[in-house]
């Protein structure tokens, strides 16, 4: 049971690679000009990479065993791992939201609404940095699951060991981690 559900999740997953990556790219292009907090007046470059990573962390599905419902009777590494991506996933997709709707009141909101946004952006700006690396421990998690399982001895052509540690490239700390580590801090 626990090597089907792995390669049920490794299926999965590499099904999302074009989506995660889209995401990935996306969050690495703005990420050099959020990470100390947004400008004073965001510019329309970092504007247009916000909106770019909106749309592709928006563009992240959580596809069958990866649901809450399917997710939760999963056994073995597989549960940890469609908990991370899950993880990855929506936190990634509701802090670019809320990055967005920051930057819009800073624009456009009252001066309140400003001031609230500016002071709290620090959160959503941390979740991203949360969000990639999470993702960036996935690989880790299944190659550990696979081995633990018996490795391509056990799984045979269902699971090879080149897929495995293809999806462990993908979804490792190297592809999907952000750096530097946010340089703001809540409430400045």
């Amino acid at each position: 049971m626990e090597r089907s559900d792995l390669t049920a999740v490794a299926r999965t997953l590499t099904g999302e690679e074009p989506a995660t990556r889209g995401e990935v790219a996306a969050t690495k292009a703005a990420w050099p000009l959020i990470v100390n907090g947004l400008p004073a007046k965001p510019s329309a470059q970092s504007r247009a990479a916000v909106r770019t990573a909106i749309e592709r962390a928006g563009a992240l599905t959580l596809p069958g065993p990866f649901e809450s419902q399917r997710a939760a009777s999963l056994t073995g590494a597989a549960s940890g791992v469609t908990a991370t991506f899950r993880g990855y996933a929506v936190l990634a997709q509701r802090s670019w939201r809320l990055i967005g709707g920051a930057i819009e009141q800073i624009e456009h909101g009252s001066a309140a609404a400003a001031r609230f946004a500016r002071a709290n952006v620090a959160l959503y700006i941390e979740s991203i940095y949360d969000s990639h690396f999470g993702l960036g421990q996935i690989g880790k998690k299944l190659l550990r699951g696979y081995k633990n399982l018996g490795g391509e001895a056990a799984f045979g052509p269902s699971l090879t060991q080149a897929e495995v540690n293809a999806l462990a490239q993908t979804y490792s700390e190297p592809s999907d981690r952000l750096y530097p580590h946010a340089g703001v801090k809540l409430g400045s």
